[in-house]
Order: structure tokens, then sequence, then C-alpha cells
């Protein structure tokens, strides 16, 4: 099954959803399962993973009754209020639903630097474990120290990084990146989406190359095992569309057997969320 790991769905209202900017016109309006079940079958997809893209546990509850009347969405990646008191009330709510499969906060958002280390935060991520639900790493660099220490302090956690904690691919950013990936790959319970990266480098003139270097070290540290392919579509959209978003990713899988590529395509996703 060829899976993307990682889209959104949303129906666009101006004051939630202020991070679409105005340099971001062309997603300033509603993307829905009608939007993307025509794309999906043009690029031989077969499902998705919908995750979260607001912080509300009727975002959560909005992505469930998408999956209830569209086939394509094969496993939701919700909002729960990790830091609340009653996170494990909240989750034994959503494990009424099979769909969900884990939860994301957006980190990159949170100014703290330490917002993952956070007592209350890591209160819920235990929650999570205990439920057995995935935890995305949304993160930028001044997370990187506490993504560390979190998923240190949680090795029964299984967790996957979003994005490839998106390097800035326009300014040519490695080295710092480059390390932390290598740090965060030695715990075997990460996995790694290689998605979101058009968007990191300049939307109108990037090449195929500019993300080769990248690819090919997550997939050198991670092994190709713990790597899954997403599009982060409809966000995509501002810098290029779904084709090319599976071209930048194809390019960089020179020496991946026939299983490799079946297992970086969908299998791999199929496994860590369990679909």
């Amino acid at each position: 099954m060829r899976i993307d790991a990682h889209q959104h769905f949303w129906i666009f209202n101006a004051e939630r959803d202020s991070w679409i900017t105005d340099d971001m016109a062309a997603i300033q309006r509603d993307f829905m399962p009608t939007d993307l079940g025509p794309v999906l079958k043009s690029n031989n997809m077969d499902g998705v993973v919908a995750v979260q893209a607001s912080q509300s546990h009727e975002e959560t509850q909005f992505l469930v009754d998408l999956s209830s009347m569209y086939a394509m969405i094969k496993g939701v990646v919700g909002w729960v209020d990790l830091q609340s008191d009653q996170v494990r009330e909240y989750l034994t709510n959503f494990k009424k639903y099979p769909i969900i499969k884990g939860f994301r906060h957006v980190i990159e958002g949170e100014d703290d630097p330490d917002f993952l280390i956070r007592p209350s935060f890591l209160n819920g991520i235990r929650a999570l474990t205990a439920f057995d639900y995935t935890y995305d790493l949304l993160i930028r660099p001044r997370h990187y120290a506490s993504t560390l220490a979190c998923v240190a302090e949680n090795s029964e956690q299984r967790f996957v990084l979003d994005h490839m904690a998106k390097p800035s691919i326009r300014t040519k950013e490695f080295d710092d990146w480059a390390v932390f990936i290598e740090a965060l790959s030695k715990f075997p319970n990460v996995y790694c989406k290689v998605s979101g990266l058009v968007t990191e480098a300049d939307w109108a003139s990037w090449t195929l190359e500019d993300f080769k270097p990248y690819i090919e070290h997550v997939t050198a540290c991670f092994g190709k095992d713990r790597v899954m392919f997403g599009t982060d579509w409809p966000v995509c959209l501002v810098a290029a569309p779904y084709d090319d978003v599976q071209r930048i990713a194809a390019h960089a899988l020179e020496g991946f057997s026939e299983d490799e590529l079946r297992a970086f395509w969908g299998g791999n996703a199929v496994r860590f969320y369990n679909l």
C-alpha cells in the first residue's frame, strides 16, 4: 500500500489559520478529500495519514468525521491537550475511534526551547505511551536539545520526526541540522518523515539537487526501515504540485532495493502507525 504519511485538510478560517500568510495565498482556501482524491489517483497513492493543522479537540473530531466518509484516510494524527491534568480522560474518549493513530503539538510555534521537557508536557507524553499512541515531532532548531532530552526520557514512546526537522534548504543550512539528525537517529523508537521540504527551499527556483544531500543524510542515519514519504499537501502547493514533491523524494533514493522502496513509499508508515 502506497501511503502519503503527512497531509492536511481544512475549512479555511483566516483568524484561526493566521499561519497561512498572504505570501501563501495559493492555500488560503478550503482543502477537503474531494480535492485530494483525483491527485492521489493520478500519483498512484492508496491513502493518507491526515495530520492536525489547528490545535483543538474539535480539529481531531473533524478529521475523525472525514475518515468516516472517505476511505482514503487510513489514519489520523490529531491534537490533544497534552499539558492538561485531564489528558488521560481525553485519550480515553478518543480511544473509541481506532482511526486515531497518534497526536501532535505544533512545537515549532512555541518560543520556549524547553517546551518538550516541561513536566506537564512530559506527563502527556507518558499518557500517549500508556494508550499506545504515536507522537509527531514538529520542531525548529531551538528545540533540538529538548527534543533529544524528551526522546531519551521516553524510550517506549513511538516518535516520528516531521519534515526532517525543517532544515533551511534555501540558505543551505546543513551542519548543525546534520549533527542533530545523527543524534536523534540513535534512538530506535524514532522514525523520520521525508516530507515538507519544498517549502523550506526557494519556492520559485528550487532544483532536485537542492534536496538530495538532506534526504541522503536522513536515510543514512535512520536507515531505510525508519523513513517514510509524506507530501505536506496542501502546504506544499505554495512551492510545488504533488507530483513534484514525489519527484524530489524519488531523486534521492539511489541504492534502494525494490523491498526498501515499497517500505519507503508506504510500508514503513503502515508499520509505524499500525494502519
